[in-house]
């Protein structure tokens, strides 16, 4: 067995791209911020998770992987402690909605929503990460890995890391990967952790990716944040939500209503494009811009160099 600290690198076929990470320490103690000590497979991969094991250098924590994915949740290991989360985050933890996700879920934002549809929304979304194609990338709340597919088979990133907290929907997406020919496991990895609490060493990122997640979030302002201390300077962070403007924000119980519904459910309903340039500024986030089709929004913030 051979101990190896987690790194990364530049395919070839994008060396030439400046301004990137061309090699760091890319998976951390979520307790310690400290990068892991990677034992196990030399080479970074999905199907290394269950042959692997994590330690922390500083807190001597330890963390492994399963059938699936790498746990780096700050409860990882715990026999028996547990938290109770939102709704707005159990509901994805379920094995029926992990399920029906992609099977037909997510394509309901297209016909209500007015979100582009998968393809359309990765080819918006590569236009904002221009400045960081040929680094490592976070599909953060992935869910069952629609988008961490489409980055990995791109060839346009050095590393993708699929992040959710739900155990089932990121085995889902090794269900789906498992029935694609040819996937290119390498540099693609699945990790379970909290938003809140991301496993990466700070200015270790390059880019983070949020489909259709934010309003999700317990606190989108603590998960923006966390995304804001990983990005390394010039790292962008590019995400989509929906939201309720025009005549819907001039209802007077709707902001009250947003606050109730908040509460109960965990999840946060965005009333105008301002709110959410404010969060991203609120947490170092510099460079906003949008794109917008009827109630879907495309944001995109950059960490300041």
């Amino acid at each position: 067995m051979f101990v190896y600290l987690l790194h990364i690198g530049f395919q070839d076929s994008i060396s030439d791209v400046q301004g990137v990470s061309t090699c760091k320490n890319i998976l951390a103690c979520p307790i310690c911020y400290v990068p892991l000590i990677w034992n196990g497979d030399p080479v970074l991969s999905v199907d290394a998770a269950p042959r692997s094991s994590l330690q922390c250098g500083s807190c001597k924590k330890s963390y492994f992987g399963n059938d699936t994915h790498l746990d780096l949740t700050v409860g990882s290991g715990a026999k028996e402690y547990g938290e109770d989360k939102p709704a707005s985050t159990e509901i994805f933890r379920t094995p029926l909605v992990s399920f029906l996700y992609e099977r037909g879920w997510r394509h309901s934002f297209s016909v209500w929503g007015g979100f582009p549809g998968p393809e359309g929304e990765f080819e918006l979304s590569k236009e904002y990460l221009k400045p960081v194609l040929g680094g490592n990338i976070v599909d953060a709340s992935c869910g069952s890995g629609l988008f961490s597919r489409l980055f990995t088979k791109s060839g346009l990133f050095s590393l993708v890391v699929a992040l959710d907290f739900s155990e089932n929907m990121l085995r889902q997406c090794y269900e789906f990967i498992k029935q694609e020919e040819n996937f290119p496991k390498e540099n693609f990895i699945l990790v379970r952790a909290d938003i809140s609490r991301l496993p990466f060493p700070s200015r270790s990122v390059d880019a983070v990716h949020a489909g259709a997640a934010i309003h999700c979030w317990p606190s989108p302002s603590a998960a923006v944040a966390e995304i804001s201390r990983v990005l390394r300077p010039g790292g962008v962070f590019v995400a989509t939500t929906y939201i309720l403007d025009g005549p819907y924000s001039a209802l007077p119980l709707l902001r009250p209503l947003r606050q109730n519904i908040g509460q109960i459910s965990g999840s946060h309903i965005f009333l105008d494009e301002r709110e959410l340039k404010d969060l991203c500024n609120a947490c170092g986030l510099v460079g906003f811009t949008c794109t917008r089709n009827r109630r879907f929004v495309m944001i995109s913030a950059t960490k300041p160099s």
